[in-house]
């Protein structure tokens, strides 16, 4: 997997606005995303997400601005093992496209040798704005999980 730090200095600004007209490099931008959430690299998060920023979780279980979602990275509590979204669909009006799809994220055990994963459909929003392609919001719903709950 390509790393944040890699891309950045291989492509420059990696959330130029032609990323959001551009299906495989909205895919990346996103897997970029995802994995800047599992490994906690705010800086990256600070570049892509729009100052506006929102995120429903489950059910409304949590939201989160911007800057409460960069807080909760700086001290989380625990790491993913990995997360990967797929079977995504992009729905576009103008400079913005909402990703669909679903996200799949394993999270360690207590045995540290197991893992269990989540799933959850997924919509993320991006928007050209000024030059760069921001997330401007994410709504995910839990839809099945290997603990069965």
């Amino acid at each position: 997997m390509i790393t944040t730090a890699c891309l950045a200095v291989l492509g420059g600004s990696i959330a130029q606005a032609e990323t959001c007209s551009d299906n495989e490099k909205l895919t990346r931008l996103d897997a970029q995303y995802e994995d800047a959430l599992r490994i906690g690299d705010t800086q990256f998060l600070e570049r892509l997400l729009a100052p506006e920023f929102h995120w429903v979780h489950n059910l409304a279980s949590m939201k989160e601005s911007k800057l409460q979602l960069l807080a909760r990275l700086k001290k989380p509590e625990e790491q993913a093992k990995e997360r990967r979204s797929h079977d995504i669909g992009f729905l576009r009006l103008g400079d913005t496209v909402v990703l669909q799809g679903l996200s799949s994220v394993d999270k360690w055990n207590p045995d540290g040798k197991t893992f269990r994963t989540s799933r959850y459909q997924f919509m993320r929003t991006y928007v050209a704005h000024k030059g760069e392609c921001k997330l401007l919001a994410v709504q995910t719903m839990k839809v099945w999980s290997s603990e069965g709950d």
